[in-house]
């Protein structure tokens, strides 16, 4: 099985800080986020892992170039222009040669284990998204579930929904019938939740999303000390 971590995003809600630095590269406790997904995913197993960038890309090739995973190969798909979260996925998918990928988001922060992850999916699924209570910033949620896991669209009653924590084991068949072109994830799941071919796995642990300063202050205050990227 092999990875994919989306790091190509612009991370405008965190200005000024990454008006030098990209998410990815971002700190926590003296560690860069896209560090904490490479060794969680080198702790399982992978052996492969491709990495999409945009924006201070040629920064996080730097940065990792200097960094030793004796046991992952890091390859790059390059945007041009930036190709949201499903535009880059789709562009990727020469890499995973028709097999189900683990994909993570660069700007979260968490103590999921990925182990399960790397079960990969039911003959039946084409996805399945690690799930959490929703955060102050999303308070309607994304998805809910039914009695068997099954990926619901999100209900009218938003307690009961869950967000999307950024996680996935993803299909390359997902993608079928989407050009290649800008569009972002969501439109992916919600095209194929009717069909049944999505589940969902609900986290309890510790999740942040690391999308906006507010978000980051809040990750500082409960977590520890947060500082940017050093050369």
């Amino acid at each position: 099985m092999k990875a994919m971590i989306l790091a190509a995003g612009l991370g405008k809600r965190l200005r000024p800080l990454t008006l030098k630095i990209p998410k990815a590269l971002i700190e926590i406790n003296h560690k860069a986020l896209i560090l904490y997904h490479l060794e969680k995913l080198e702790a399982i197993g992978i052996k492969e892992v491709i990495i999409n960038l945009h924006y201070h890309g040629d920064m996080i090739k730097s940065f990792l170039e200097d960094r030793t995973f004796p046991d992952i190969q890091i390859v790059y798909s390059e945007e041009s222009e930036v190709l949201e979260t499903g535009g880059g996925i789709k562009k990727a998918l020469p890499f995973f040669r028709d097999e189900s990928f683990i994909c993570v988001n660069a700007d979260i922060f968490t103590d999921f284990d990925f182990t399960d992850l790397k079960l990969g999916l039911d003959s039946n699924s084409l996805g399945k998204l690690i799930l959490v209570e929703n955060p102050e910033h999303n308070r309607i949620g994304d998805f809910s579930l039914d009695c068997e896991g099954k990926l619901l669209p999100p209900s009218s009653t938003g307690p009961a929904n869950l967000t999307f924590s950024g996680i996935s084991v993803l299909s390359p068949k997902l993608f079928d019938g989407f050009s290649d072109s800008k569009f972002r994830l969501a439109e992916v799941f919600l095209k194929a939740i009717p069909m049944g071919l999505l589940s969902g796995l609900k986290y309890d642990g510790s999740w942040y999303d690391v999308g906006s300063a507010e978000r980051l202050n809040k990750l500082k205050r409960e977590v520890g000390d947060l500082t940017g990227y050093k050369n």
